[in-house]
């Protein structure tokens, strides 16, 4: 048996974290979230590939968050199977031999779901290693689950025990320690970002947030791409230094961002009658790291005519497109990763400057004050917040 944070179906209390979860952000760790410690029996690997892993670490991400909070889309409803363990950012140790990982490997986790991880044959996406893109992350004989974390079989990282399948796997080096190497899985998701920007030289880059997602974008664009200016909005001081820290060639407050880039810019400043002020002229590229509403059209009112917008935090509803129709902008999403992006990522988390960034980590009997932190995490100068597996205490 092992024990394991479990999110069940409930609808009163989705209702009750969707309406007060954003004003209260306290309750989620407690009355009205979804979520429950239990103990249970650890999930059972099936099918060949698939190895049992203890988590070390596992991180606690914005999805987990926004799921236990209500405030995301229906549309992911065909795409979990429930109850499911969160956690897909983990640091794991494997309990059985796999091909080219003896068992006891330290290994971290591509958390999706896709067409090898479900015993079928590659479908086009996946084929042309796509992963992130699989068209069959419903079939298979796993349950439905666009991942780990949000699927009822392989278990989660919230949890004693999860099962993976080898495909999913990636080894540590030995001398990475298990708090960088908890940063991998997202510093993945930024490189995919990065590069699906396309960034060209010379261009100007805005990235609209500066928590973790925000903060690994900037790195990655920093070290990958041929942007000249990267314009970091950030909320809080600790997010602005550590900006600074990864790369970016400005930072500005939220109230801030469209005086700065039209200065940066040259651009024109427009005030409707009503709403807020916009840029004829504006960033080449504007990356949306947040996903709230007000982050997004902020990311659609800098950025020039022609321009691209990419949405790398989850979207919430109620986001006003106009921009993207005037200026005839090109929006598209980065989600997950694909590639190469997890060996790029590993070699990030070995050379960038990440000491401090995980800061705080708490064992799952403290689960309440650990989501606590990590929905104060910006005002507290935290960038990751993770469970320990590692000790039971």
């Amino acid at each position: 048996m092992i024990n394991a944070l479990e999110v069940y179906r409930s609808l009163p209390r989705y209702v009750a974290a969707r309406a007060v979860g954003g004003r209260l952000p306290g309750l989620l760790a407690g009355p009205i979230a979804p979520l429950r410690l239990v103990h249970r029996e650890p999930p059972r690997a099936t099918g060949d590939g698939w190895v049992r892993v203890r988590p070390r670490i596992a991180g606690i991400c914005g999805s987990d968050l926004a799921t236990l909070s209500g405030h995301t889309s229906l549309y992911f409803t065909p795409l979990v199977s429930m109850p499911f363990v969160p956690g897909h950012e983990i640091v794991g140790e494997t309990l059985d031999e796999a091909p080219g990982l003896p068992a006891g490997s330290r290994v971290v986790l591509d958390p999706v779901l896709a067409c090898a991880a479900r015993g079928l044959d590659l479908c086009p996406s996946c084929a042309a290693g796509n992963r992130n893109r699989c068209d069959r992350i419903t079939v298979g004989h796993v349950s439905p689950g666009l991942q780990t974390g949000f699927c009822t079989d392989t278990g989660g990282g919230w949890s004693g025990q999860l099962v993976a399948h080898v495909s999913q796997l990636h080894a540590i080096p030995d001398d990475l320690p298990d708090e960088r190497a908890v940063l991998v899985e997202p510093l993945a998701c930024a490189v995919h970002a990065a590069r699906r920007a396309d960034v060209a030289s010379g261009d100007n880059v805005l990235v609209v947030g500066a928590g973790a997602v925000g903060l690994f974008l900037t790195l990655a664009l920093r070290e990958l791409t041929p942007a000249t200016r990267i314009t970091v909005v950030a909320k809080h001081r600790r997010q602005a230094e550590l900006a600074q820290q990864f790369g970016a060639t400005d930072v500005v407050a939220p109230a801030e961002v469209v005086g700065g880039v039209r200065r940066s810019t040259r651009a024109l400043r427009l005030e409707p009658e009503r709403g807020s002020a916009y840029l004829l002229g504006g960033v080449d590229v504007a990356i949306d790291a947040v996903g709230s509403p007000a982050a997004i059209d902020t990311a659609l009112r800098t950025t020039r005519a022609g321009g691209r917008v990419l949405l790398a935090g989850v979207p919430a509803a109620g986001i006003d497109l106009t921009p993207a129709w005037f200026r005839e902008l090109s929006v598209q999403g980065a989600y997950a990763s694909a590639g190469d992006a997890f060996e790029t990522a590993m070699a990030l988390a070995a050379t960038a400057p990440l000491g401090g960034l995980l800061g705080g980590s708490y064992p799952l009997s403290r689960w309440r004050e650990a989501l606590d932190h990590a929905h104060d995490a910006g005002r507290l100068g935290t960038v990751k917040v993770a469970f320990d597996l590692r000790s039971a205490a």
